[in-house]
Parts: C-alpha cells; structure tokens; sequence
C-alpha cells in the first residue's frame, strides 16, 4: 500500500494527524483488544497480533471523525448508542459470488437492482458489537452502512466480487461479533464471506456462505456471526439474543408452505412419496408413526392432496422441491447434476417409447450387450428415428451437446476382463470389496436360522444341509470350519421371503429369498459353496427351498450363474434400500435438521457438522421427488419393485445407532473380534477385507480429530451434560426425528466427552466414508448388468418346468431373458451413471471451504491441518496396500484395486474419493 509500511502484516499510516492523537489511539486499543477472532492466517501458530501498536491496525483507508464532522457514507442515521464518544471508520471487504449464468427473469432483475441501489434501495449493512452498552440495556452497533458500487460491480463477469463499505463505530466500540444485513434489492445474492480491517486485534471474518433474500421475502435483518467459537454458556452479553433470534428463525413456526426462498428447517413424515390422485395404483404406504416406523424427512408444508388429506401433494420435475434456500445445489453443483441428468436423457425419454418397443425386449447376445459401451444405445438399437419423430429438439439439444453422448463409458468391472463377472472369485470377492460389502457376515452356527414368526411365514427352517457344503471345505468338517472362522454367509431369506409373493405377482419380476455360503481359502480369498433359493410354500409338502452348489466350471453352468444372479438382485435391492438409502441418506436426515434447528451458528460442534452436512437435504429431498417415490426410478429398476419403500422401512425396525459406527458394525457381524491390543479395540477376523481395512483407517483418523476437537472446547468433560444447544439438538434428533423408535434403550446417552466423540465420530463416518463406499462404485461394478443385475424376470427351472427344455436348447437366450431389459438396462445405468459422479466443487475428507477463516481458534485449524495430513497419508497406505500380491482381494490379474476409501479423487465417475457429506 503506497504510502505505508508493513508490521506482522498489517499496515501502519505515515500520517502525522492520526499519529498525534494519542489518547484516542490508547482509548481505542484498550476497548478493542478483548477476544478479538484474528486471522488464522496470521496468527496460526499463537503469534498474538494483539501487542501491535493500535495504529497499525488503521491503514490509509481509516480515518478518526470529529464527534461534529457529517457523514459521507450515504446514510444521516446514527447508532442505536450513539454515546457522544469520539468515532472512527473501518472498512469491510465484503465478497459476493455471482451466478455464471443468468436466465433472462434473473437478468431484468439485476439491472432491476442496479437502478434502484442508485437511489437508495441499497445492501443495508450494521455491525454489533461483542460488548453491551449499559446506557441502551443492548449491543452496541454501528451506524448503518451500503455496500459500495453496487451498480457497477454487479456488472462484472467474475465469478466472485469484492465490495467495500465503511462502519462509523464509537472509539469503545469493542469487538464486532455481528453483522445484520439488509437486502433492499429484489434479488436475492449470494454472500460468500465478510472481512472487517481497522479493529486493533487484526482482520475480523465472517464466513457467510449464504443466500441474502430480498427484504420483500425475507421481512428481518439476517444475521451473520464471526468466526469464534463460542459454547452457549461462553457466548458475550451483546450477542445472547442475537443467537436466541436467529435460531428462532430457523425453526419456523410448523406451519404454512415453505416458499423456495425460505430458510425453515422442521420435520414431516414420508407421505409425499405415493400419489393417488393419479389413480389408486399410484398410492404408497405413508412412512413414519406408529403403524410403519421411519425417519422424518424435511418439512415443506404442501398442501395435502385431493382424494385422500394424509397425503401430501407432489411437486412433480422439473419444478423444484422446496429444501431450507441454503441447502440447495450451488450453481457448479446444480451445473454438474443437470449435465448427468442430460445423460440420464433415457430415463426420461425411452419409456414414451414403449408402446413402439416393447418393455420385454431382450438383449439378443453379449455383443449386443457390449454395443451400448462401444457403439451407443441410441443409433446401435434403431431408436433414433423414433425419437426424432418423437422430441427432435430434444435430440438435436443431446446430440449437439457432445458426440456420443448416448454412449455409455465401459465399466471398470469389464475394463480388465471381460468375463470377470463369471468368475466365482470374483464374485465372492465383491462382497469384501464391491459396492455393498456391509452385508457380509461370519457364520456363528449351521444351519442357518431364521428369525420369522412361523405362524405367519410357515417352517422356516434351512434347506442347507452338511452334504451340500462338506466337500468344499478343504477336507475340514463344517464345526471345524465353524470354529476356524472360515465360513461366511450373505442371508437374505428374512430380508425377503415376507415379500416374496407381492413381488412375483409383478409384472416382469421374479425373486428368491437368498442365502450363499462361502468358504475362506488358504489364499485369504473367498469362494461361494452353496447358495439356497427359497419361495413361500405353497403348501405342507411344497418344495419351496432349493439349494445349488458350484460345478466343476462354472463358467459353463447357466444353472449356477442364474443362482448368483438372483443372489445379485437381492443384494441390489438391500443395498440400495437398506445400506446405502436407510442407513445413510435416511437416517441422517434428522441430525441435520436438528443441527440447525438447535446449534447455533457460533456452536463449536455446529462448525464441525457444517461440511458434513452439505447438501444432503437437497439430494434426499429429490430423491423423493424422483428416486423412491411411486412409479420411480427405484421401483423401476430394482427388484422389489412398488415394495422398495416397503422393505426398507421393514429393515428400519431393526436399525440401531449405537452399532452404526464401523467398529460395532464389524463386531455386530461377526467379522471383527473386540481386542483391546489393537488400535480401534478390534481385530479382524478375515484380514484382507478392504472395505474394512481401509475403513479402520478412516474411523481412526475421524474419531483422533473429532476427540482433539472436541476435548479443546469442553475442557472439563461434564461440561457437555450442561450445554443446554447441544442436548436440546442430541433430543430433538432421537425424540422427534427418530420419534418412532426413540424409546429403545441402545440410543448412546450424552452426558460426557466420550459419549459426544462417538455420537459424533458415527455421524462423520456414515455421511462420508461409509456413503462414498456405497455409493461411487455403483456405476464401475453395476454398470455391466451381467455383474450385477438388479433385477430378475424369471425363475430357474428345473426338470418339471415347461420351459426347462428352452433353456437347455440354448442357456445363454435364456439367461439374457433373465436380466434386465435392453429398457430397463439403459435407464438403470443412465441413472447410476449419474449417482456415481463427482462434482467439480466437491470437498473431500480432510479439506473445507476457507480452511484458514472457518474458525477463528488457531489451535483448531493446526489440528484440522494435521487431520488434513493424515488424509494423504491414508491415501498412500492404500495405494501400497492396492499394490500388494498378497492382498489378493485388491491385486492381482483382472482384479480391481479396492479405492472407494481413498480419499480424494477428480470430478466424473472415477470409483473413488470420500466427500465430506452425502451429495448425490
């Protein structure tokens, strides 16, 4: 800065007015150096800026003003406490992020805007300070300020831009904790961060990263808060009712429909997902209460619907959803998922097609199959002319918009060998370390047992017999294998078999409830041994259980292909329901909503959710507009059909929080032992189990800076017991997000440290490590359909069966009859295509927005930094491991390396990366 000079990064005026006026500068120095945030940046490892001299904080931009001198900001109001005390100006830098692209209503608007701030119709802006004014029994403020050049900056194509404007503050103003803001445009903005220079301590930041609404809409001053951390019991006087009025806000008042630009977070049952005014086919249970428990879901307040007032109505695409106005996409996000739904163009467009393709269409061949990867749906399946007769400008828009885009990218699945999916290894192999490896467990006892009530579901006891399994155990008995921990089964014959006849009463929908059996080789690889199919019985003496065992070559048995296949469609189906919907996007949706509702901003464990909660209100909320909703996409695709939502609430009963965490998870599986000379307690009992390895990794990681965190902030444990945010959020969260089930007595207690560090060490973990892990492999492994269908239309037949003839003339027809449909095919890995992208603005473990401002305690971001560090020392760990021989559920020939756990990754469908929250 000309005309200055720098000490410890701040400037100092060689101007010998300000310099001459000692008692001032003293006066102002005294009042301002009381817990002020400063600068991470600048004071990162304890540096205390507060011992510069007062006048270096006052660059040239700053001047004292005379208790007489006019003001020549704008305004002629004074503050609240105008006290007759000396003044003086300092500067806010305040930075706005515009949208990159504007439609033509958002572009009158702004020019709109750009009028009125000419004659007053400003951005209001007014600090608060730290500090009461006794004289004004409230906190002391500055007089109102406009942000500068509004009419001129807007104009600029920038993606962010920087604005001034000055506060006039008495001289003891003290430290600014508050910003109230005033939109008097029409347009909302989006304010990225605020940063006030000229207080003695150094700059003071606000990380806004908010939508500011015009004042038409919004009829309250917003609140933004600095950067320091405060408990409710630490939070200065002039910022008590502040933080009481803004949580307010946030809560609403439970009633009226929530406009897109409102900021109200409140809880609502699942009775938006059916819609019988379309017709009685179209209504679904309502989710949530005493007869079917389940998780709130955001409130939206829609009116209810026309033949039936339980139901909410629907708000159907391409109108939007209503979530809390901060919670929707940013603009890159928002860019990226409308670019992935353009691909997802089949979903939308092919059904219109039916009536001129048939929905039973099969794949003619395997050459056929590869055909959408290596030539394209479209163009290779003679629909083309068909959509141009049907959408031409649709069409034309696809097809302009990138050459080939209609043609789907090989799967990684594939990539290596082209017969992977055929192989029994490989098969077992994913259940360690594909897309849902959480369902695994060590058999404890054989037969297997059920827990069905046999007076609703008939004998349910095991067809599974010693002579199916003993011949594959490497000589061993099966107590032997027991006691060795070398047996391993997928069951899911409880998951399935009270479903069972609603979903083969389906139109082109044929089930199993399925169990498979595995043994645990001398190479630390698994191999399927016995997979038993069973149906309802349909009478005393119905066969309604099979068992299949391997042959000899695999390959060349259509019978056992078809038995994993079904085992396949069962898996998809809990996972996509249970694992990866319930567990995760479900079950989380409560404690962000309680979050906001009960946290303040200021709230030091608020800070630590915030990226962990990024945008997962928005994705749940179309997920309900688009996903499980009646007649969508996961009825569609998966295998349980108008039953999806059904099965996964029926699997919500047996869901407990307190064995969410993974090392409860693998103990409640049987596949870790507790072992308090290990480093999570644990010990694996199957050691190359990546999901699980690298997994362990990760919770460690999480749960070391959580309890740093968390330990920095309440000194003296029993302090968590006494803070009245925090309890109210862990109440609100189990009593009325998870009203149903919240008098069960495994709900942890929080009383203490220890108790927050592991409620919230769960939290982290299933909103990043344990989502990506389901999630982001979902197109490279069930993109290749043969791999893992997701849905079955036929049953094995056996020697009885009137079709068992056409299948042995040629098994592999029948086989591709099976599967999906080229229909079902393309829609189903349109959309997971979608589901397993990454957007450019992703924020990964280990990295946030503004990493050195989001705190104003310089002892947290070091800590952060250091978690940072064990991040890509995590990533290196994995790539050495993924590089190991003797790893050989990781490395080897045909084998793909096991990354869903690494956490960074580029944007697109990469099989990798760990994002802070669920986002997609």
């Amino acid at each position: 800065m000309a005309g200055s000079k720098q000490i410890m990064g701040t400037s100092i005026l060689e101007k010998s007015s300000l310099i001459s006026s000692t008692k001032l500068i003293k006066t102002f120095h005294n009042s301002n150096k009381r817990n002020c945030p400063v600068s991470s940046k600048n004071n990162f490892r304890g540096r205390r800026l507060l011992s510069v001299t007062p006048v270096a904080a006052i660059s040239e931009d700053y001047y004292l003003i005379k208790k007489s001198q006019p003001s020549d900001l704008g305004y002629n109001n004074k503050p609240d406490n105008d006290s007759g005390d000396a003044k003086i100006k300092v500067r806010a830098v305040i930075t706005v992020r515009n949208k990159i692209k504007e439609d033509l209503k958002e572009a009158l608007a702004k020019h709109f805007d750009n009028f009125s701030d000419k004659i007053g119709r400003n951005v209001v802006l007014q600090l608060v300070s730290t500090d009461i004014d006794p004289r004004a029994r409230g906190p002391k403020k500055s007089r109102e300020a406009v942000l500068k050049d509004w009419s001129k900056k807007s104009k600029l194509k920038a993606e962010r831009v920087n604005y001034l404007t000055e506060f006039v503050v008495d001289s003891n103003f003290g430290v600014p904790g508050a910003i109230l803001i005033t939109n008097n445009h029409q347009q909302e903005f989006f304010l990225e961060s605020i940063t006030i220079e000229g207080f003695a301590c150094g700059p003071v930041h606000f990380p806004c990263n908010s939508w500011v609404q015009s004042f038409k809409d919004l009829q309250a001053k917003r609140i933004f808060f600095h950067n320091k951390p405060y408990l409710p019991h630490e939070t200065p006087a002039g910022l008590r009712a502040l933080r009481e009025k803004e949580l307010k806000e946030l809560r609403g008042n439970g009633k009226d429909e929530r406009k897109m630009s409102d900021r109200v977070y409140d809880y609502d049952i699942y009775n938006d997902l059916g819609n019988p005014d379309k017709g009685p086919e179209y209504a679904r249970p309502i989710l949530g209460g005493e007869n079917i428990p389940y998780p709130r879901r955001c409130r939206t307040g829609r009116p209810p619907m026309e033949t039936d007032i339980n139901f909410e109505s629907r708000v159907e695409k391409p109108l939007p959803i209503y979530v809390p106005r901060d919670e929707q996409f940013e603009e890159s996000k928002a860019g990226t998922f409308s670019f992935c739904r353009l691909k997802a163009v089949l979903h939308n467009l092919l059904p219109s097609l039916t009536t001129n393709i048939s929905s039973k269409h099969d794949f003619t061949g395997f050459k056929h199959l590869d055909s959408l990867f290596s030539e394209g749906l479209l163009l290779n399946l003679g629909l083309h002319d068909e959509l141009v007769k049907k959408l031409p400008q649709v069409v034309h828009k696809i097809q302009s918009t990138s050459q080939g885009l209609l043609k789907f990218d090989t799967p990684v699945i594939i990539s290596k060998d082209k017969l992977a999916w055929m192989r029994d290894d490989e098969f077992a192999r994913q259940f360690l370390a594909g897309v849902n490896p959480a369902s695994i467990e060590r058999m404890q006892s054989f037969p297997p047992i059920s827990n069905l009530d046999t007076e609703t579901y008939g004998p349910v006891e095991s067809a599974l017999k010693e002579e199916h399994i003993i011949g594959y155990l490497d000589g061993m008995s099966v107590q032997q294998a027991l006691d060795a921990n070398r047996l391993f089964i997928v069951d899911y014959h409880d998951t399935f078999l009270p479903f069972l006849e609603r979903l083969n009463a389906l139109d082109g929908r044929k089930c199993y409830a399925t169990r498979t059996v595995f043994f645990l080789t001398a190479l630390g690889t698994l191999k399927p041994i016995a997979i038993e199919l069973s149906l309802p019985p349909s009478g005393p003496n119905s066969m309604s259980k099979r068992v299949v065992s391997p042959p000899v070559d695999a390959t060349t048995n259509w019978i056992w292909q078809l038995a994993k296949a079904h085992v396949c469609a069962n898996d998809a189906g809990v996972h996509q329901l249970v694992h990866h919907w319930l567990r995760t996007h479900a079950a989380l949706e409560p404690f962000i909503l309680a979050a906001h509702r009960q946290l303040s901003y200021m709230h030091p464990i608020y800070k630590l959710l915030e990226p962990h909660m990024r945008y997962t209100l928005h994705i749940n909320a179309l997920a309900r507009q688009n996903l499980i909703n009646g007649d969508g996409v996961i009825e569609a695709c998966f295998v349980p059909g108008r039953y999806s939502m059904d099965m996964s609430a029926a699997a919500y009963k047996n869901w407990r929080f307190d064995l969410e965490g993974l090392p409860f998870d693998l103990v409640r599986r049987g596949m870790a032992v507790p072992d308090s000379t290990q480093p999570q307690g644990i010990r694996l009992l199957l050691e190359d189990y990546p999901y699980a390895a690298d997994g362990l990794l990760l919770w460690e990681a999480i749960e070391n800076w959580i309890r740093g965190y968390v330990t920095h902030y309440y000194k003296d444990p029993n302090l968590v017991a006494d803070d009245r945010e925090l309890q109210a959020w862990y109440y609100e969260a189990v009593n009325v997000g998870h009203a149903d089930i919240r008098d069960a007595s495994w709900w942890p207690e929080l009383n203490n440290t220890d108790d927050l560090v592991r409620i919230l060490t769960t939290l982290v973990w299933l909103g990043s490590a344990q989502h990506a892990s389901l999630n982001f492999g979902q197109y490279p492994y069930g993109g290749y359909i043969p791999n893992r269908p997701v849905l079955m239309r036929r049953l094995i037949p056996d020697e009885n069966d009137p079709e068992y003839a056409n299948f042995m003339s040629d098994p592999q027809r029948f086989y591709l009859s099976a599967i999906p449909s080229v229909l079902q095919t393309s829609k189903f890995i349109a959309v997971i295509d979608t589901l397993s992208t990454h957007s450019p603005d992703e924020e990964y473990l280990g990295e946030r927005a503004q990493p050195s401002t989001w705190t104003g305690d310089p002892v947290i971001v070091e800590k952060f930094f250091e978690f940072s560090s064990e991040m890509r020392r995590i990533e290196k760990e994995i790539d050495r491991r993924n590089s190991d021989p003797s790893l050989r559920n990781r490395c080897g020939a045909g084998v793909i390396p096991y990354e869903l756990m690494a956490p960074s990754s580029e944007p697109g469908v990469t099989c990798r990366g760990v994002p802070n929250s669920i986002t997609i």
